[in-house]
């Protein structure tokens, strides 16, 4: 069974292949991210602007499931499509809210 996400934790759900995961901002993952997207503090300011591209949204999110057990990058990329890029937002706001805040 699949935990809930915890929005106390900046955790989100995101459906891959009709299998939920729980994306978890760690500070590993998030330092993977930041080293393939650069700055997350300007990765915030893209989103902030409207700029955030399919390819750095799949990448955040990819990057913030468990190693154990993550889809393929592609499937997340396929996943995000599905839901749609606003709804997609959702997931990604979440993680980038905990980037700015820290935990709570």
């Amino acid at each position: 069974m699949i935990p809930a996400p915890n929005p106390l934790r900046g955790e989100a759900a995101l459906v891959v292949g009709g299998i939920t995961c729980v994306l978890r901002p760690t500070f590993e993952n998030l330092v993977l991210a930041e080293s393939e997207l650069g700055s997350l503090f300007a990765l915030v300011e893209r989103a902030a602007q409207g700029g955030l591209t399919l390819t750095e949204m799949t990448a955040l999110l990819w990057h913030c499931l468990p190693a154990q057990g993550r889809p393929e990058r592609v499937a997340v990329g396929q996943a995000v499509l599905a839901m749609g890029l606003v709804e997609a937002i959702g997931p990604v706001r979440t993680v980038l809210a905990q980037v700015l805040q820290g935990e709570t």
